[in-house]
């Protein structure tokens, strides 16, 4: 017997990211909506974006999904709150209502919004952030999920990805988060919680 969690190779990341993705997946199938919303939350570096991106590239329904990542959405590094309440007010609850939902990029280099996207209502969403998983947020999703990884792990890689444009504001994202964790609780509010090492 064989199964996409049960196949390792030797990578403990890449081994945890194939089990998530299966054990998120066969929760979307278990919703038996057409147009399903999953919202991934964690801290920097947890594996977030990674598994955002697994997930869609091995969707389990037919027909094409739609992936929003906040980081395309947070206005500035001090906007991790607002990113998360913009992504509410433009994204999912106009899904959830049926209606289009529009949001602007956020250009980080000219410190303002940029060109506009839509979000279809008829098809699914995966929406991948820190923030994204509140209390709000979770009435709007039918998956939420959060993803959990040692300190250590994720300050590596997120400075691995991103250098010398994020090692700055690590401290101050980094408090953002603690915010959003005292305020929200999103552990307990997750239909799953996965752990990457």
């Amino acid at each position: 017997m064989s199964s996409a969690s049960s196949r390792s190779n030797g990578d403990p990341i890449d081994d945890a990211l194939a089990a998530a993705t299966a054990a998120v997946s066969a929760l979307i199938v278990a919703v038996g909506a057409a147009n399903p919303v999953v919202v991934l939350d964690g801290r920097s570096g947890a594996g977030k974006s990674s598994l955002a991106r697994r997930l869609v590239a091995s969707w389990p329904l037919r027909g094409r999904v739609q992936l929003v990542a906040l980081d395309d959405i947070y206005p500035g590094w001090d906007g991790l709150d607002a990113g998360s309440v913009y992504a509410r007010e433009t994204v999912l609850t106009p899904h959830a209502k049926g209606g289009v939902g529009v949001w602007e990029r956020w250009d980080w280099e000219r410190g303002e919004r940029a060109e506009a996207h839509a979000v279809d209502p008829s098809l699914p969403l995966v929406i991948e952030g820190a923030g994204a998983l509140t209390p709000e947020t979770a009435r709007l999703a039918d998956v939420s999920v959060w993803v959990e990884a040692p300190s250590p792990s994720r300050k590596h890689r997120a400075l691995d990805r991103d250098g010398d444009t994020y090692r700055p504001h690590w401290e101050r994202w980094a408090a953002q988060e603690e915010q959003h964790l005292a305020a929200h609780d999103p552990v307990s509010l997750a239909t799953i919680v996965v752990r990457v090492p």
